[in-house]
């Protein structure tokens, strides 16, 4: 076993990427869907690379040894006797070396692999979106685009923070507005709440808008917010965050199956 040791982690890794990436879209928990054939390519080159590695140890160690005597025929008999007796001498003293095993630390690789595997983390929700404390400063407050037609208007929780930050029209005045999010806080004051990546999990920021009027679901539970936005401070300062939302319904969903927003 130990001479497949190296081989079987690789394999085990790359399965472990393959699972979550080609096989299911469980990898979006953690990247950006974009990132998706980089990952496939990755979980492939690494099940190629163990199994050459599985076949490269299991050859057994005389063919080296006969090819080279194959080649070298015509050493002299003296070159073979002391070659045999360093040989002998280096078995005798207990020296021998294995250079295919590598450092047992590599075994810890499949801790990670095996949780991919039949444990994946779930996704960032409420613990990591309060550790982080956003602050808006002025980006340049301008006109934003008109709302499309029809009640209630879908927006993301990024379109919804931008337009009631930076929207000098203030174009949702009036507007019934409808987004998804995760619940975070509890009782009188709680969020409707999205994790913003630019790459990957560990560069998630939260996005967040204040629900009012409505009784507060589960934390880290997912739902769908109807209600109008109530305008608050000044414009691209730090007052009219986090912005709100009086709500009018909110409705249990299942998680989405991307649950992060890209900025």
């Amino acid at each position: 076993m130990r001479r497949y040791g190296p081989a079987a982690v690789l394999v085990l890794c790359g399965g472990a990427v393959l699972r979550i990436s080609l096989f299911s879209e469980l990898y979006l928990r953690y990247v950006q869907q974009g990132l998706r054939p980089f990952l496939i390519v990755s979980g492939v080159l690494l099940v190629l690379l163990g199994l050459f590695a599985a076949v490269a140890d299991g050859r057994p160690p005389h063919d080296d040894q006969d090819r080279d005597e194959d080649e070298e025929g015509d050493r002299g008999e003296g070159e073979e006797e002391e070659d045999e007796e360093d040989e002998h001498e280096d078995r005798g003293g207990g020296h021998s070396h294995d250079h295919g095993h590598g450092p047992r630390v590599a075994w810890l690789l499949t801790v990670p692999a095996l949780a991919l595997l039949f444990f994946p983390p779930p996704a960032l929700g409420s613990y990591s979106a309060e550790r982080e404390a956003a602050t808006y400063a002025a980006r340049g407050v301008g006109a934003f685009p008109p709302l499309p037609r029809g009640e209630p208007v879908d927006l993301t929780l990024g379109q919804f923070t931008s337009r009631a930050m930076y929207d000098s029209g203030r174009t949702m005045t009036g507007r019934t507005i409808r987004m998804t999010g995760f619940v975070t806080g509890s009782g009188d004051t709680w969020y409707l709440t999205r994790l913003l990546i630019s790459c990957c999990a560990a560069d998630a920021r939260p996005n967040k808008a204040e629900i009012r009027g409505v009784g507060a679901p589960a934390a880290d539970s997912w739902v769908t917010v109807t209600g109008t936005w109530i305008p608050e401070g000044t414009l691209g300062t730090d007052e009219a965050w986090p912005p709100v939302l009086e709500g009018t319904s909110v409705r249990q969903v299942e998680q989405p199956g991307n649950p992060y927003e890209k900025r």
